[in-house]
C-alpha cells in the first residue's frame, strides 16, 4: 500500500519517529556501540520510508536523538534511559528484525508489536544458570591465570556468592557502583573463608582463586566499546563509557581492598605468575567453559553459546602461544588472539544468526587482564615513598591499557578490513531494497507537509 496515508498528517511520521528511537534506546540499554546503534536505527528508518539524506541521528550515552527535516521542515524525537545492561540477544534480534522487515515488507504494526514483546528482552538464561555461568567465569579464571585445576573450585564458590548477592541487590535496585563494591568484598571474603575451611595443600595456588573470585566484575564490555567508539569518531560517548568503566573498576577495587584488610592477606601481587601451568587442552576445556559462563552472564542466544566456546578456546590458544611460547608478551598475544576470534566470526556470523560483536565479545573477555588492573590500583593504595613501587604499579596499568587496547583493535577488525567486503554487500542490497520500496511509494516526502 501506498504511504499517501501519512501526508499531511505529521503524527504519522512522529510515530516513525518514535520507532526508530525505540530502537536505538533498546540497544543502548544492551551495551551496543555506538556504530552498531546508527546502524540499526537508519535501516529501521529505511524499512520506514524515510530518507536517508533527511535523517540526522545523535547518540550521546543514555540519550538518542533523531530529527527529520529539509530547508523548510524539521520533525524531532529524542529519549533518555538510565538503564544499562548487557544483553548480546537483543543486539541479535533487533538486527534480524530490522532486516526481516524491510525484506519482508512488513506492516508498522506488525514491527511495533515485536518491538514491544517482552520477550525480546527477556533473558535465554534462567537465574540460576546465569548464577552458575558467573562461577564457571570464576573459576575459569583463576586455572587460565596461572592456577591449578582444585583452585578453580574455591573460586567458582566465591564466584557463585559474589554474582547471587550482586543479583538479588540490582533486582532490588540498589546503587550499581556500591553493589559492584560489595559484591567484590564479599567474594574476596568468600574465597579467604575458603582458604581456612578447605584441607592445607587442596590447592597449590590458592592466591589464584582469591584474585580470580571478582573478576567478573572487569568492565570488559565497557572497555571496548569505548575503545570501539573512540575509533568510530564517537568520541563523547566512548569518553563516558571510559568514565563508567572507570568507577566500576573503583568500586570493585574498594570492596577487595577492604576485605583484604579484614582477611589481613599481605599484598602478594608483586610476584603471582600469570603464566598458565595447563596443557593447550587443558586450556581449550577451561576457556570453553569461561567463555560459555560469560555467554550466559551477556545473555547471548542459545544457538550461538557452542561458538562462543569455540572462538574464545582457538584465540586463547593463540594468545598464549605467542605470549609465553614465544615469549613476545601479554601485548602482542592479546591482539593475535582477539583478531583470530573476530575474523573466525566473520565466518560464523550467518549460522550463528547473529551480528559479528555478539559472537567476539564474550569469546575476548577471558583475556581482559583484571589481574594487571588489581596489580597497578593495588599499587598506588599501598604507594608509599619507594620510586620502584610507583613504576611497578604504573607499568601493570599501562599495560592492561594495552592490552585493553589491542583486544578492542582485534574485535574491530572485521569493521576496519574483512567486514568492508561485507558490509558492501549489505549496502547494495539494502539500496536495492529501499529503490524498490520508492517506486512503490513507500517513502515520506517532506514537500507533503507544506
Amino acid at each position: 500500500m501506498a504511504d499517501s496515508t501519512i501526508k499531511n498528517h505529521p503524527r504519522h511520521l512522529h510515530r516513525k519517529l518514535n520507532i526508530i528511537v525505540k530502537v536505538g534506546i533498546l540497544l543502548m540499554e544492551s551495551a551496543g556501540d555506538s556504530n552498531r546503534i546508527v546502524r540499526n536505527m537508519r535501516r529501521v528508518a529505511a524499512f520506514l520510508g524515510l530518507d536517508n539524506d533527511n535523517l540526522h541521528i545523535d547518540i550521546l550515552y543514555g540519550t538518542v536523538k533523531v530529527s527529520y527535516c529539509d530547508e523548510s521542515h524539521s520533525f524531532s524525537r529524542f529519549a533518555h534511559s538510565d538503564k544499562y545492561t548487557i544483553n548480546m540477544k537483543v543486539l541479535a534480534d533487533v538486527s534480524q528484525l530490522s532486516w526481516k522487515a524491510i525484506r519482508e515488507d512488513e506492516s508498522i504494526k506488525s514491527f511495533e508489536r515485536k518491538l514491544d514483546d517482552p520477550t525480546l528482552v527477556k533473558p535465554d538464561y534462567p537465574v540460576w544458570m546465569v548464577i552458575l555461568g558467573a562461577a564457571m567465569g570464576s573459576g575459569g579464571f583463576s586455572v587460565l591465570f596461572g592456577g591449578d585445576w582444585p583452585s578453580f573450585i574455591p573460586a567458582a564458590i566465591s564466584g557463585f556468592v559474589g554474582f547471587s548477592v550482586r543479583y538479588f541487590l540490582l533486582s532490588n535496585r540498589f546503587n550499581f557502583y556500591m553493589v559492584t563494591a560489595l559484591t567484590a568484598f564479599l567474594a574476596t571474603l568468600t574465597a579467604w573463608l575458603m582458604f581456612l575451611i578447605l584441607p592445607e595443600g587442596f590447592t597449590q595456588c590458592p592466591y589464584h582463586s582469591f584474585l580470580c573470585c571478582a573478576l567478573f566484575l572487569v568492565p570488559g564490555v565497557a572497555l571496548i566499546n569505548f575503545l570501539d567508539d573512540m575509533l568510530d569518531n564517537y568520541l563523547l560517548v566512548g569518553l563516558a563509557r571510559l568514565g563508567n568503566a572507570a568507577l566500576q573498576i573503583a568500586s570493585m577495587t574498594f570492596g577487595i581492598v577492604l576485605a583484604v584488610s579484614v582477611c589481613g592477606v599481605t599484598n602478594f601481587l608483586g610476584n603471582l605468575s600469570m603464566q598458565p601451568i595447563i596443557s593447550y587442552w587443558e586450556a581449550a576445556v577451561v576457556t570453553g567453559i569461561s567463555a560459555t559462563g560469560f555467554g550466559m552472564i551477556f545473555n547471548v542466544p542459545r544457538r550461538s553459546l557452542p561458538i562462543v566456546a569455540l572462538l574464545g578456546f582457538l584465540g586463547m590458544c593463540l594468545r598464549n602461544f605467542i605470549a609465553f611460547d614465544l615469549g613476545q608478551g601479554l601485548i602482542l598475544g592479546s591482539l593475535a588472539g582477539a583478531t583470530l576470534i573476530s575474523l573466525l566470526a566473520v565466518r560464523f556470523v550467518h549460522a550463528a544468526r547473529s551480528p559479528n560483536h555478539v559472537l567476539t565479545i564474550p569469546g575476548v573477555i577471558p583475556m581482559v587482564p583484571g589481574i594487571l588492573m588489581y596489580r597497578g590500583i593495588f599499587g598506588f593504595v599501598h604507594l608509599g615513598t619507594d620510586v620502584a613501587e610507583f613504576m611497578a604499579a604504573f607499568s601493570n596499568l599501562l599495560n592492561a591499557g594495552l592490552i585493553v587496547l589491542c583486544l578492542s583493535i582485534g574485535v574491530a577488525t572485521p569493521n576496519i578490513f574483512v567486514r568492508r567486503w561485507i558490509a558492501k554487500r549489505r549496502r547494495e542490497e539494502l539500496n536495492a531494497l529501499v529503490a524498490e520500496r520508492r517506486k512503490r511509494g513507500k517513502f515520506v516526502a517532506l514537500a507533503d507537509f507544506d
